[in-house]
């Protein structure tokens, strides 16, 4: 037996050790659950001390290793080459504190997202950060991609609802400030360095979260439109009327709503197929009746002032969740072709509508592309591609990859809205960061982790 591997079975148990078919029986993305995972050994540790034991023996011996959280990423950031040693925080699954009077709770990193809302909402608070994958997302991995989702409009990124970290760097340096604070001007900011790096720079084991005073209301409603201004300037009305308790702002092109609610779909379509952009709105506030008759009254005067063609409320609890249902379920898209292509980018919102329809339209325009399906959060600058193709090829793969990521530079976008960049998206990484800025990413890479073993190959290339 490896030397390593025994001194990892000294330091955390044999048991939290595991090898050969226990290893190769797990997976490394939930969407390639067939495909058998290739390390080393997975190391299973139970707290930061045990984190930290692993990376002084691994940095001792050399030893590359890989953070595994949820496995929801989806730009590559978990892949494997076969000789890393992976570190899971699966079993870093408890909540150790929530204090509702501070509004915050103390979780280790390895708390499903979805679980974290459940007691928030338990002791009628609400912890903000929402999307799809919040049943198997754990929230070191969501710290360390600075996840978005659907409420970013009113309560910004992950790095906005952290008010304090615990990070374990790669020689074992264990970098604790679980802080309930919201204002701390002491000097610089550490822990905002470590929100968005991916884990690059260092492993996320436990956080402090914020928490706000649940709503006691939530309203929703679609709408259709045929002409962007039109829909830009009804963001810039609804939102001004609303007086902060818009929530959501979330759009969806033609194609992908026709998808999504058509023949074969899960869901029904509560407006009808043929308008151009369908836009459903999420408004929060403290009375439902009240907030329901506002929104009416705005999507009235919308529909009154010729800026929207249709719209329907969600008067119901089954209502608002159908509504919600239908822009979550993104799947049946990729389910279109035999392979797909996932993006998320940024641009300002005024350039959005020119952008989806050149780049939609290049990319249809290829062969062996079933369809180009654009939605997204475009309240605050972020739109989706999700591609359905017939052809897995490299050469296809670049093509699109190009179509999508080289107009944004003009456009002061980015190539990763809240994904992050991982492995897939390394080579597009300076069409929106610049020599400088890539330059002291590095610098900082090469000081945390001078060896180069923190999830190695993810983000930057060192040499």
């Amino acid at each position: 037996m490896l030397e390593i591997i025994k001194e990892l079975q000294l330091a955390i148990g044999k048991e939290k050790v595991l090898l050969g078919e226990d290893v190769s029986d797990r997976y490394y993305h939930i969407w390639h659950m067939n495909d058998g995972l290739k390390a080393k050994a997975v190391t299973l540790p139970q707290s930061t001390h045990e984190v930290s034991s692993i990376c002084k023996i691994c940095t001792k011996h050399n030893q590359e290793v890989i953070v595994f959280g949820g496995l929801t990423n989806l730009v590559g950031s978990t892949e494997t080459k076969g000789h890393e040693i992976i570190i899971s925080m699966e079993r870093m699954n408890k909540i150790e504190e929530v204090d509702p009077l501070s509004r915050t709770m103390t979780v280790q990193s390895g708390v499903i997202l979805e679980n974290i809302q459940s007691l928030a909402k338990d002791h009628e608070l609400l912890f903000p950060l929402n999307f799809g994958a919040k049943g198997s997302a754990q929230i070191g991995g969501c710290i360390s991609t600075n996840a978005g989702g659907l409420r970013v409009l009113k309560y910004g990124m992950t790095r906005s609802l952290v008010l304090g970290l615990e990070i374990v760097l790669m020689d074992g340096t264990i970098l604790s400030s679980l802080k309930k604070i919201v204002k701390d001007n002491s000097a610089y900011d550490i822990k905002q360095m470590f929100v968005g790096s991916e884990g690059t720079l260092g492993i996320v084991t436990k956080a402090v979260l914020k928490l706000i005073e649940a709503p006691k209301s939530r309203n929703s409603a679609f709408l259709a439109f045929n002409d962007y201004e039109k829909l830009v300037k009804f963001l810039k009305f609804l939102d001004k009327e609303l007086a902060g308790a818009l929530s959501g702002f979330e759009v969806i092109w033609r194609n992908s709503y026709e998808v999504m609610t058509g023949t074969g779909a899960n869901h029904k379509a509560p407006i009808p197929h043929g308008f151009k952009y369908y836009v459903l709105v999420e408004s929060l506030g403290a009375d439902q009746k009240r907030d329901r008759e506002k929104l009416q009254e705005i999507i009235e005067k919308a529909i009154l002032d010729e800026l929207a063609e249709d719209a329907v409320m969600a008067f119901t609890d089954s209502d608002l969740n159908w509504f919600w249902a239908i822009r979550e379920d993104v799947k049946i898209m990729a389910d279109q072709g035999n392979y797909d292509q996932h993006f998320d980018v940024s641009a300002p919102i005024n350039a959005l509508g020119q952008y989806v329809d050149e780049v939609e339209a290049q990319i249809n325009a290829l062969d062996e592309v079933v369809a180009a399906f654009p939605f997204g959060h475009l309240a605050d600058g972020n739109i989706h591609f999700i591609v359905a193709k017939n052809n897995q090829s490299n050469e296809l793969k670049d093509k699109i990859n190009d179509l999508v990521y080289k107009p944004l530079t003009s456009l002061g976008g980015s190539v990763s809205a809240e994904h992050g960049i991982g492995v897939h998206k390394k080579k597009y990484l300076a069409l929106c960061r610049n020599e400088t800025e890539i330059t002291l990413m590095k610098t900082l890479k090469k000081t945390l982790d001078p060896k180069g073993l923190l999830n190695p190959g993810k983000v930057l290339d060192l040499e």
